[in-house]
């Protein structure tokens, strides 16, 4: 993940092994990939109700739990009303 450079101080979407989606401005990362986040939230997903997102704050993941990591787009995260989206959560990988 050496092109993470062009992400720091930027809104970033990380999806991990274990189904979580965590919401937060990359601060930093090492050479592990691990990332360390600012102003974090997680976004928990259910289709009964919309969108809920819980505060984290500063966030730090391990790089070996990470599968995507991508830019936000912050105009288009900002206009979009969470509350109406319902999806099914993203389950987590196993192996085996």
């Amino acid at each position: 993940m050496a092109s993470l450079q062009g992400y720091v101080d930027r809104r970033v979407l990380l999806v991990l092994q274990d189904g979580r989606s965590i919401v937060g401005v990359l601060a930093g990362f090492d050479q592990k990939s691990n990332v360390v986040l600012a102003d974090s939230k997680e976004r928990v997903y259910s289709i009964d109700e919309g969108v809920e997102e819980v505060p984290l704050g500063l966030y730090l993941v391990k790089g070996e739990l990470i599968c995507l990591i991508g830019e936000i787009d912050e105009e288009i995260d900002k206009s979009t009303d969470l509350s109406t989206i319902r999806a099914e959560p993203i389950p987590p990988i196993r192996y085996g």
